[in-house]
Parts: structure tokens; C-alpha cells; sequence
């Protein structure tokens, strides 16, 4: 998700889906990020920040997979905690600018907070029915999902990203088959986390849309907040229980608040602005096995063989995208 990192109104922020990291950057003075400069190593400490960040968001699903709190409630609890925590400094430094927010601009990030929400209601849940392998590594094809919707509206990709995009929806292919072979169950829960990168894709694209004229700040105060009333929504039309567990459960909310948003998707938004979209993408893709591997050595999950390769094409066709991408 977006960093809430405040930002003027004038600059285009960078801007991340959920679980890739893919983002865009700024030139200086003018919003639009030039990256790592030619010739010159990358910062040494933006390197370290975007292991950091990596390692915040690979622990998210096994954590969510871990906690014994419904998806959706913790979904909810998540973003509620999100917007207690940015809502403070959102309300005192940009009070005027939330006040002034255009029509278009408060519909289209109320949008991108609804679809944000499905996100969360489709992929979470989906961590409880199939390997945390299979659905981290399905919900990070959102950059496929964005690609095809920009498509839609005549926007056109280097040949290297349809390439990829091939590659990726192969493994993807491949995936659903060696699940399909374990239960009916896991497949459905990789049909959710497919569902939730395709909703991750709009609320990507939307919010790139509302940065334009609006800061990273205030366009994240009001998406999560409207994230938070959907769950709720949610929530309560699905029965679900909202509390009553024990005081590690909070706690580990917390913890995946803090790691997989704060440290997470805020730090690969700082460092996108001097390492490119193109190397913390592809870095971000990380996710995928090293959730894997902490699934498998926390929670005992190890993926079927034959998942191996299924995941090695996705994360491939994925690389091949982000490098068409930056081309």
C-alpha cells in the first residue's frame, strides 16, 4: 500500500499496489523521479531501507496466516489502526488541503479505498485456503492486471512486457493445476488471490489518478478510511466477529500493521526515488519466496514440488515486465 509519507500537493508521488511494490517516481522539483543515476553505485543505505522494507512485507502473509482472528476482521483492524496512526498528523498538517479536495478527486479516492478493500477481502482469506506460497505469489501479478487495464484504454507495452506477461500467466497456468490436484479449496483460494491482484490493479491506477493534484498524505488518510468502512460493511454483513480474542491476537495485528504498511510499502516508496521503479519492483517480487520460506519454517507450510517451478515462471515473467517496463 501507499506510504504514508506527507508530500505536496504539486508533486506526483510514488505510488504502490498492495504486495508489489511497483511504483512510480519523481524528477526533482518537479514530481517525477529519475532513479539511480548512470554510472554511479546505488545508495547504500536506500539498499538496506529496501531489504528492510522486502522483509516487512514477506512476513505480512505468514503473519496473517498465523493470526487466529477471522481475515476480515483483521483486514479491518488493520486499516483502522492505519488511519489512528497517520490520521493525527494528517489532520494537522494538511487540514486545508483535505477541506479543498475536488469532487472528482474525493470519488476517485473513495473509489481506490473500496477497491482497496475488496483487495483485502478477497486475499486475505485466501491465505487461509491455499499455501501462503501460491497466494503471494498469485496476488503480486497485479502489475499483469494493470498492464491489461491500461490496454484498455490504448495504452500500449514494449514487446518484453507482453513477453513476461505470457511467462507469468503460464505460471500462473501451472500453479492453479498443482493445487487444483491438492483440493477444490486451494483452488478457489487462488482464484481470490488472482481476484484480489486484478482489484489491487484499479486501486493502483486510481490512486495514480488522485495523486496528481493531491498529496501522498491526504489521498492515504482518505482511502484507508474509506477501506475501513467498506470492511466494516463487510464485516458485519458477513456475521463476522469483530473481538473477544486474546491480547496476543492484538498484538499481532499490530505487528503486521507496523511491519507490512509502516515499514513495508512506506520504505519501498522512499526508496523508489533513487533506486527507479525498475530495480525496488523487481526487488519487492522478493516477497514471494521469502514468504514462502517463512511460512515453511514458521508454520510448516512446504509447498508440493511441483508448485516450484509454477512460482520460479511467475516471478520471471514478473522481472521480464519490470524491465520492459523501465525500457
Amino acid at each position: 500500500m501507499p506510504a504514508a509519507r506527507p508530500e505536496s500537493a504539486s508533486a506526483t508521488p510514488a505510488s504502490a499496489a498492495p504486495g508489489t511494490g511497483i511504483a512510480g517516481t519523481a524528477t526533482p522539483g518537479t514530481g517525477i523521479a529519475t532513479g539511480p543515476v548512470p554510472g554511479h553505485p546505488l545508495p547504500k543505505l536506500d539498499l538496506l531501507l529496501l531489504a528492510v522494507s522486502v522483509s516487512g512485507i514477506s512476513l505480512s502473509a505468514p503473519l496473517i496466516s498465523a493470526t487466529a482472528a477471522p481475515a476480515l476482521a483483521i483486514a479491518f483492524w488493520r486499516n483502522v489502526m492505519s488511519v489512528g496512526v497517520l490520521g493525527p498528523y494528517a489532520l494537522l498538517r494538511h487540514r486545508a488541503e483535505l477541506r479543498g479536495i475536488g469532487r472528482r478527486a474525493l470519488l476517485l479516492a473513495a473509489a481506490a479505498g473500496a477497491l482497496l478493500a475488496v483487495h483485502f477481502a478477497l486475499w486475505m482469506p485466501s491465505l487461509r485456503m491455499t499455501s501462503v506460497a501460491s497466494a503471494t505469489a498469485l496476488v503480486t501479478t497485479t502489475p499483469l492486471w494493470t498492464i491489461l487495464l491500461m490496454r484498455l484504454f490504448g495504452v500500449r507495452a514494449p514487446r518484453l512486457v507482453w513477453i513476461g506477461m505470457t511467462v507469468a500467466f503460464a505460471g500462473v497456468l501451472v500453479l492453479t493445476g498443482v493445487d487444483l490436484t491438492l483440493s477444490p479449496r486451494a483452488l478457489l483460494g487462488d482464484a481470490l488471490a488472482l481476484g484480489a491482484g486484478l482489484a489491487a490493479a484499479g486501486y493502483m491506477l486510481l490512486g495514480a489518478e488522485v495523486r496528481k493534484t493531491v498529496s501522498t498524505t491526504a489521498y492515504t488518510l482518505v482511502c484507508y478510511a474509506t477501506t475501513a468502512v467498506v470492511l466494516l460493511v463487510i464485516c458485519l454483513a458477513a456475521g463476522t466477529p469483530m473481538s473477544g480474542w486474546p491480547a496476543g491476537v492484538w498484538w499481532q495485528i499490530v505487528l503486521l500493521m507496523v511491519t507490512a504498511q509502516l515499514l513495508g510499502h512506506s520504505l519501498s516508496n522512499r526508496v523508489v526515488r533513487t533506486l527507479g521503479p525498475s530495480v525496488t519492483s523487481t526487488a519487492i517480487l522478493l516477497e514471494t519466496p521469502g514468504a514462502a520460506l517463512i511460512a515453511a519454517l514458521w508454520l510448516g507450510q512446504w509447498p508440493p514440488v511441483a508448485a516450484y517451478p509454477a512460482v520460479v515462471l511467475i516471478l520471471l515473467g514478473l522481472v521480464l515486465v519490470a524491465r520492459g517496463g523501465r525500457r
